[in-house]
């Protein structure tokens, strides 16, 4: 057969943190030496691409050059890595040869990982690789296991293709919403006996995106109470589902629950790094904090994390994002997550408890407490004691209200909010917070002697009225009272500022 020697391009692009970037895969096949080399920056997985293609080509029929073959991945200044190259590569290689019309590829992108058999199997980030072709407005061709991105992403061509032996339009497949298994029943309220000053703190949190610390002995009762946190949020909606989506296929996981509307709930252990936390490695990746976006991040045992861990989540619960510095740029995650953490009050756990004595030393207790710092204590909006549960109660059928019902209130305090123009509690600060108060003479005196009581700190004061706007938008009032402002100061902790 007459060797045929071309030149050919197909488009795809590569991740920037979440951001796809555009990238030009040129192919030149050539008389000369038989070989078959990749320049552009890319790293150990583009490199690899070499064998995955040569093999792929081969076991669907197609033949591979016996020439010089030269792919340039263009911009040359800009990293490339992954997997996602193997496809483009395939395809322009396949174009330069004559062995598929070039014309066919005009004008899309390819993004996929070649099995040696031929297969095309997905990415991660293949949702922000949809979301860079339905904003260029160019028809996107990936595997057939990710065409369910179509239905989520109206305006997006998706093509999916399934093998590089099933190349023509015809054959690939249209928009196809795939099936994934269901992940069981969401843990209700409805379980918890008593802890009805925790429930409402829980309740409040929800409301208006509060960071909310439990702290009791061990078997009191706090990890049930967080894992309880995310189904009485409202789900997501919009832009919130395709943001959070994004983030979990960034980093390889499942994005069709967010894209259904669910909240994402993170517990990272606490031996968990940094870079797991806040994000980091090579290439960059978002870490639990960037996972648990416009979700729920948990935290257990939270002294016991290292304290250089729990100091870096002080930017991003203020800004609701990760800034993250390499040598080679600077990247941002989005980070607005509600934080929920539960800690022992001592090493032994039973400092103060009714019925086990505490036989820690003062000194071990405040080295405990002070793991956590007060920085980070000064940014959670709320800290409640969960007491021991009585035993006679656990035993008893329960009568406590269920998820669904404080789910309803949690929605309608958030649309009340919404109504008389307001972020969520939260995000509010400064002239905006005040603003949005609404104080009279009163509540603020009552107010400033709180804070002069309690030798509060601004940030304490400003998240106190945050709190308070939270309760009066769970009673649907436009002014905050002293009344809300009291309850509020009750889910403040005096020993721990």
């Amino acid at each position: 057969m007459t060797q045929v020697y071309g030149q050919a391009t197909v488009g795809t692009t590569t991740l920037v943190g979440t951001e796809p970037a555009p990238v030009e895969v040129q192919v030149d096949v050539s008389s000369g030496l038989p070989g078959f080399s990749i320049v552009g920056l890319g790293d150990t997985a583009v490199l690899e691409a070499r064998e995955r293609v040569r093999s792929a080509l081969r076991s669907t029929g197609f033949r591979f050059p016996n020439a010089r073959v030269v792919v340039n991945l263009a911009p040359g200044p800009l990293r490339k890595h992954g997997t996602g190259f193997d496809l483009p590569i395939a395809l322009a290689v396949l174009a330069a040869t004559g062995q598929i019309p070039a014309r066919l590829w005009m004008g899309r992108r390819a993004v996929g990982e070649l099995s040696l058999d031929g297969a095309v199997r997905p990415v991660p980030g293949m949702l922000a690789h949809a979301l860079g072709a339905r904003r260029d407005r160019v028809v996107l061709l990936g595997p057939l296991e990710s065409c369910h991105l179509a239905a989520g992403l109206p305006e997006l061509e998706y093509r999916g293709i399934s093998s590089l032996g099933r190349l023509t339009l015809e054959e690939s497949a249209p928009r196809v919403r795939s099936s994934r298994p269901g992940t069981g029943p969401d843990p209700d309220l409805a379980e918890v006996s008593g802890l009805d000053t925790a429930r409402r703190a829980l309740e409040i949190a929800a409301a208006g995106g509060l960071n909310l610390l439990l702290i009791g002995p061990p078997g009191s009762g706090k990890t049930m109470l967080a894992r309880r946190l995310g189904p009485i949020l409202p789900p997501l909606e919009g832009e919130e589902r395709i943001e959070t989506a994004l983030i979990h296929s960034v980093a390889g996981l499942d994005e069709t629950p967010a894209l259904s509307g669910s909240r994402p709930f993170r517990a990272p252990h606490h031996s968990a790094s940094l870079a797991g936390l806040v994000g980091g490695g090579s290439p960059p990746r978002p870490g639990e904090v960037s996972l648990a976006h416009n979700g729920v991040l948990f935290l257990d045992e939270l002294p016991e994390f290292a304290p250089s861990a729990l100091q870096s989540l002080r930017q991003p619960m203020e800004d609701g994002w990760v800034a993250l510095v390499r040598a080679e740029g600077r990247l941002r995650f989005p980070a607005r997550f509600t934080l929920i953490a539960a800690a022992n009050p001592c090493p032994c756990g039973y400092l103060g408890d009714p019925v086990k004595v505490c036989r820690c030393p003062e000194a071990a207790v405040q080295r405990y407490q002070g793991r956590i710092g007060g920085p980070l204590m000064d940014r959670i909006d709320m800290a409640v004691t969960v007491e021991r549960i009585d035993p006679a109660a656990l035993v008893r059928s329960s009568s406590a209200e269920p998820s669904a019902r404080v789910r309803a209130r949690v929605c309608a305090a958030r649309r009340h909010a919404r109504a008389a123009g307001r972020p969520l509690a939260a995000r509010l600060s400064g002239a905006e917070l005040l603003a949005g108060c609404h104080f009279d003479a009163l509540t603020r005196q009552t107010l400033g002697d709180l804070g002069r009581q309690s030798h509060l700190s601004g940030r304490a004061v400003t998240r106190l009225m945050r709190v308070a706007r939270t309760i009066a938008d769970l009673e649907e009032s436009a002014v905050v009272t002293v009344d809300h402002v009291m309850e509020a100061s009750a889910f403040r902790r005096e020993d721990l500022r």
